[in-house]
């Protein structure tokens, strides 16, 4: 939902998704790539890769899908993509 919103340039209403997924956090598991998914579709780049090492971190199982989730569309360029494809263990 996160992301539609914000492909729908509803970008107040993806920061409210990613807070209410932050509530969620606390009392049980919300998967990073996610939010992830969310600041990636957001053209937030930076918040983005912080997510995604983050789900590297805890070997979150939906990386497996990094490489053909649309909404990583506009990080595939940085070179941060490459490493956490290599790292993962995923071909360029």
């Amino acid at each position: 939902m996160g992301c539609a919103v914000a492909v729908a340039g509803k970008r107040a209403e993806a920061h409210n998704i990613i807070d209410e997924l932050t509530r969620s956090s606390k009392s049980g598991y919300v998967s990073p790539f996610y939010f992830a998914g969310i600041y990636s579709t957001l053209g937030e780049q930076d918040r983005a890769f912080e997510w995604l090492e983050k789900a590297y971190q805890v070997r979150d199982d939906q990386l497996a899908w990094v490489k053909v989730e649309p909404v990583f569309d506009s990080v595939r360029s940085d070179p941060r993509y490459a490493d956490l494809l290599r790292r993962i263990g995923l071909p360029q």
